[in-house]
């Protein structure tokens, strides 16, 4: 991806999660990224081209530091899913972001099927280390039911109605109720 797109596509995830959806606008995104708005046109073709094109650089973000580093199956589940809840600014722009183009696609039914096979993805890969972990447990609703904690408590402590620590003790308490209490805290 070139230089450009990417600054392109990093104002949009800035706009997207400060301003939400609705709040996109070509000539604000091209202001945040330092661009024409003829060149964003160029890039994304339209306003829905953004924003497909948004929820898979939020994607790509993602994938990045919530990649497991080390330990067993279990443990690895564990650090995914908890690499979604750090206080970090990119871990919390990107879960905002993330969290406004899942909810804008009420709206925006173009953004269903990217969204669709963004979670997918995720649960797929969630699904394959419980797997491991735990080859008799049901790996795909696990992973299901872990990732959609996940996205819950991200919105409760991104507004402010969950503090962070507790979310990260929940989502860990999860984990040790689907996988069971081996492995890390």
């Amino acid at each position: 991806m070139s230089e450009r797109r990417t600054q392109m596509l990093e104002a949009a995830v800035r706009v997207i999660a400060q301003d939400g959806v609705r709040g996109l606008r070509v000539e604000k995104l091209a202001a945040e990224a330092g661009v024409s708005t003829a060149l964003i046109y160029y890039h994304f073709k339209d306003r829905a081209g953004i924003l497909r094109a948004a929820l898979e650089h939020v994607n790509h973000r993602a994938q990045v530091y919530t990649e497991p580093r080390d330990g067993d199956a279990r443990q690895r589940v564990e650090q995914m899913l908890l690499g979604e809840l750090q206080d970090t600014p990119q871990v919390r722009e990107t879960s905002v972001a993330w969290g406004e183009l899942r909810a804008s696609a009420v709206f925006h039914p173009e953004l269903r099927e990217a969204l669709d096979a963004a979670t997918r993805a995720w649960n797929d890969d969630v699904a394959a280390l419980v797997r491991e972990a735990d080859p008799g447990v049901d790996a795909s609703a696990a992973a299901e039911r872990l990732t959609a904690l996940v996205e819950g408590l991200s919105e409760r402590w991104h507004s402010g109605s969950l503090p962070l620590e507790r979310a990260r003790e929940l989502l860990a308490g999860a984990v040790r109720q689907e996988l069971g209490a081996t492995g890390s805290p």
